[in-house]
């Protein structure tokens, strides 16, 4: 069974690849005016219709396969990107005397917790810096 899984794997990886580099080539503008002239071509030599339209049905398959895979990969970048934000905030949050260390970590919490601790602090977008409030102007 690990010998299945090996070979899938191994062929999971091809296909990545393999998506990856069509997509770049498939990227290019010059690859978006190819398949224009291929399909001017197409009926001027006289093919029918039928055989164009699965072959360009073969492409939009594939081709929105290689947007998701694409997709996928920004997303996870995205995350990692995300957790080092948090991270590098709650670092900030902790080391600041005058911030309130229970809102290190706060986006782990739902949106009404988070609500209640904005409300229990009185910050309001009218509050100005270094603890003026908007009625001390």
């Amino acid at each position: 069974m690990s010998h299945a899984k090996s070979g899938f794997g191994r062929l999971a990886a091809f296909g990545c690849r393999l998506s990856e580099a069509v997509a770049d080539v498939a990227a290019q503008p010059y690859a978006q005016l190819a398949l224009i002239l291929f399909c001017l071509a197409w009926f001027a030599t006289g093919f029918s219709a039928g055989g164009l339209t699965a072959a360009l049905s073969v492409f939009a398959i594939t081709l929105t396969q290689m947007v998701l895979n694409k997709q996928e990969a920004r997303e996870a970048d995205a995350h990692r990107r995300d957790v080092a934000l948090h991270a590098k905030l709650d670092e900030l949050i902790l080391a600041t005397r005058e911030a309130r260390n229970e809102i290190a970590g706060i986006e782990e919490m739902e949106e009404e917790e988070i609500v209640a601790l904005k409300d229990a602090a009185n910050v309001t977008p009218m509050r100005r810096r270094r603890g003026k409030t908007a009625t001390s102007r």
